[in-house]
């Protein structure tokens, strides 16, 4: 086919611009991008810090203790504000570093030629002159000039509003820019806009914000997104608990003024205890273990486009995916041949057709495009390389081509060789069937071909071909008459990884679904071959129309296999199955699977093969095309959603004795055990705790063998609560019990305090490890995979030591150094306060709290939801 190959090489796109010129172009005019929001640096991170209520509260302590003439106690304060600070803004540049990496990622492409070659480059470095090659369902990357058009229409809703496609036409040879006219637009394209269908070579004009979109779209980086689910469940507690704060504050320093009299004292309790019950991080954690978590996802080919994503990964309990490409590899090759009642098997590519079969390729081969991308035209090709002849003429020309519709699934291409006309059509073989005005014996006959060839997991296309007499070209295929010439099948063999990851997905309790466009025998034997469980009959697209809403319901329930079905009924098939309760993952790649993703819980697209729209309307792209990946995605996603639950727990838990021992000796007419000081002490521990400890906890054993989550289960809800309640006023009797033990045994103050501290300082780190796991405690102290936890306690249990020990630091903060002999035993109390709540996590109902589920395979009726 080197003819065809030199005929249907387009001089439209010329060799492009040398890479050189390009680089130039580059630095002179700048990178092809709008204004974007400036990214959350130092400052804008620092200044949020500053308006939070802890730090404010943390300033006034500070302000008090200096104005009473506590030098000492005021600097630590303002030490402790300015290490606070650090940690935040450390932790959260990390989040935004994470963040901009991923964006990094997602970056849109363009294809363009350069030095006479087609190339994909960051759509950033597009410059003016480089010519774009378009193809429907990729966006445009700059405003461009069309040199050819073969059946283009955009997509122009961003600028215009009108949601109709716009058809387009080539500028006359040799024309520069048009006006900026109707007739102009039709000869334009414009960055930001969507490609629908055709194809297109274009020279690019403008880039960056000298676009049509550049002008009128800088407002939109100026946008908030507005908060996840997550994040406003999460901010109504911190509300909650910051109004409690806040009441509470206010009474413990009315009392104390007016039982004791000391209104100093009295201020100083109250910020303390405002402190302790302000859970101010739980906005971090979010923060933090959102970012951190599609990083971690990233590093497995999964790359998140919405984080808010992560908070239903997890959740999945239907993975409805594609066929070709994600079940099987999408290297299709030929594999047999029918043709006049015969039917002749290839051994690889390496048979040469005779015959019958010769004429069959060869027409096939003038009906599919030379420079596409698709397998099956690249498989056809090859097979003509070993044995089918070539055009008849170094003269043929390309004159006219009908490309694949959703209403037309064929392509019908027409030729001029040695002056005469030809078309070539090849596509679906009903579609080619009517094209050629079948007879009803002859439509059977190729039925039972088809059967034959899909049984096996063969996709089957049909071929026909029709001569033109002198004359107008038709303005549609169906004028012609064409003659059907065979059917060719097509091996396309299924991943390696396939049926591992459904396996996988399957021990998971995520139930698995094909949907494709092809026969269902073919369907069918796919599905047996890659382990899904068809418990059903395949489901077609003419049942599915056939049904109503309810009817569907019923029938998405049970269906494991959906064939033949169209686009548009993805999205019927997605509504079905949500309004089932099911939490949907959809795989898709072309323009109109847009709104079956969008509206799929989790809209999962190709990073490979899919299209620019496809990839814009997901909430996840898999950068490899690989299921493997998505299945491992899950699991991260489960790991995420429970230990950002543990970190949430174990927040509430630790708050329970920290506003405990700053209220109740106040209520019991005791000394102040912890002052404001001592509170910021343990927000220094608490804060590293939760924002690495937990976000670096390795997944629970057995996470993959449960069924999902509900999608309604939250982090934090009301059992949770009562647990974490429940851990927490363990360690507070343990550490309020043992201050008031010892002051009633006549020790003092400073000693008892110092005692107590330790109790609580050692219990809130056992704490960590009793939250972190939903086994036994002490039989996973040793695991592996724990190197964070471990640095963060050897650090806090350093800084207490020296808070101890140090004379400068124990007289600020009011302790004595202890005996070793009650240190011990302070701290032994501690950690079996902690360790009591190991008896609890015997019982189921703590267990299915914690986030322990039976595993999917003793559920009691397969395909309910969890």
């Amino acid at each position: 086919m080197k003819i065809q190959a030199a005929v249907e090489c387009d001089p439209a796109a010329g060799p492009g611009l040398h890479e050189e010129e390009a680089l130039r172009r580059l630095r002179r005019i700048g990178p092809n991008e709008l204004p974007q929001a400036p990214r959350r640096g130092i400052g804008r991170i620092l200044l949020g810090v500053l308006r939070e209520p802890m730090f404010l509260l943390l300033m006034v302590a500070a302000a008090i203790y200096l104005a009473v003439g506590g030098i000492g106690e005021g600097l630590l304060m303002t030490a402790f504000a300015g290490l606070s600070i650090l940690l935040v803004v450390m932790q959260e540049a990390r989040s935004e570093s994470a963040l901009e990496a991923l964006r990094s990622l997602a970056a849109p492409t363009a294809r363009v030629m350069r030095d006479g070659r087609e190339r994909r480059i960051p759509a950033r470095d597009v410059v003016p002159g480089d010519v774009l090659l378009l193809a429907d369902g990729e966006r445009i990357a700059a405003d461009c000039v069309l040199r050819r058009a073969e059946g283009l229409s955009v997509d122009e809703s961003l600028l215009t509003g009108e949601s109709v496609a716009v058809a387009k036409r080539a500028a006359a040879p040799g024309g520069g820019a048009p006006d900026e006219t109707e007739d102009g637009d039709a000869t334009r394209v414009f960055a930001s806009t969507l490609a629908v269908s055709g194809r297109g070579v274009a020279e690019v004009v403008a880039t960056g914000a000298r676009t049509e979109a550049g002008r009128i779209g800088a407002s939109l980086a100026s946008i908030e997104i507005e908060p996840t689910l997550l994040q406003r469940s999460l901010g109504r507690i911190v509300r909650w608990f910051g109004a409690l704060a806040l009441v509470a504050s206010v009474a413990v320093i009315v009392l104390y003024g007016w039982l004791r009299g000391a209104w100093l004292d009295g201020v100083l309790s109250g910020i303390a205890f405002g402190m302790s019950a302000l859970p101010e991080e739980f906005p971090m954690v979010l923060v933090v273990f959102v970012a951190l978590g599609a990083r971690r996802l990233a590093r497995l080919h999964v790359l998140v486009r919405r984080t808010a994503v992560i908070e239903v990964l997890g959740a999945c309990s239907t993975l409805c995916l594609d066929k070709t490409g994600t079940l099987t590899e999408n290297r299709m090759r030929v594999c047999a041949l029918s043709a006049g009642g015969a039917r002749q098997a290839l051994d690889g590519e390496d048979g040469t057709p005779g015959g019958a079969f010769a004429s069959l390729v060869r027409v096939a081969a003038l009906a599919s495009a030379r420079g596409s991308i698709d397998p099956m035209d690249l498989a056809v090709h090859r097979l003509t390389a070993v044995g089918a002849p070539a055009p008849a003429s170094a003269s043929a020309q390309l004159v006219r081509e009908f490309g694949l519709t959703q209403e037309q699934p064929m392509v019908v291409r027409i030729w001029r060789i040695d002056g005469r006309l030809h078309a070539a059509a090849k596509g679906a073989p009903e579609a080619i069937a009517a094209l050629c005005r079948l007879e009803t014996a002859e439509r059977e006959a190729m039925l039972g071909e088809i059967a034959l060839h899909a049984a096996s997991g063969s996709r089957v296309l049909a071929v026909a071909e029709a001569r033109i007499g002198d004359g107008d070209l038709p303005q549609a295929p169906q004028a012609l008459a064409f003659r059907f010439l065979g059917l060719l099948a097509f091996a396309d063999p299924p991943r390696a990884g396939a049926r591992a990851a459904i396996d996988a997905a399957r021990r998971a309790g995520v139930k698995v679904a094909m949907i494709t466009g092809d026969h269902p025998l073919t369907a069918l034997a796919i599905a047996r071959e890659v382990g899904i469980d068809v418990t059903a009959p395949p489901l077609t697209g003419a049942r599915i129309d056939a049904a109503d809403e309810a009817e569907l319901g019923r029938l998405v329930r049970d269906a494991r296999v959906f064939a033949r079905i169209r686009p548009e009924q993805k999205l019927r098939i997605v509504r079905a199955l949500k309004a089932n309760g099911e939490v949907v993952a959809m795989t898709g790649d072309g323009v109109n699977d847009a709104p079956a993703l969008k509206a799929a819980h989790i809209g999962l697209a190709m990073g490979r093969r899919g299209t620019d729209v496809a990839r814009e309307a997901a909430s996840i792209v898999l950068l490899d095309d690989d299921l493997g990946h998505l299945v491992a995605g899950i699991r991260t996603g489960r790991r995420i959603f429970d230990n950002l639950r543990k970190a949430t727990i174990y927040i509430t838990a630790v708050h329970v004795p920290i506003a405990g021992l700053a209220l109740l000796p106040l209520l019991l007419g005791l000394p102040p055990l912890l002052l404001p000081m001592h509170v910021v002490l343990i927000e220094m521990v608490i804060d590293p705790i939760c924002a690495i400890a937990f976000e670096n906890e390795p997944v629970e054993p057995g996470t993959m063998e449960q069924p999902p989550r509900h999608p309604d289960d939250p982090p934090l809800g009301w059992p949770q609560m009562l647990v974490a309640f429940a851990q927490g006023a363990l360690l507070l009797a343990a550490s309020l019990g043992l201050y008031a033990a010892l002051l009633a045994a006549g020790q003092p103050v400073d000693l008892a305090r110092t005692l107590a501290f330790l109790a609580f300082a050692a219990g809130n780190l056992m704490l960590v490890r009793v939250v972190g796991t939903r086994g036994a405690t002490l039989a996973a102290l040793a695991a592996p995979d724990h190197r964070a936890y471990w640095t963060v306690a050897g650090v806090a249990a350093l800084v207490t030591a020296a808070c101890v020990f140090v004379p400068f630091l124990q007289r600020l903060f009011r302790f004595a150094v202890p005996p070793a002999g009650l240190a011990a035993a302070a701290v032994a109390t501690g950690l079996a306060a902690a360790l009591v709540f190991d008896l609890a996590k015997t019982l189921p109902a703590v267990q299915r709290v914690l986030g322990r589920r039976r595993p999917a395979s003793l559920r009691p009726v397969p395909g309910d939801c969890p």
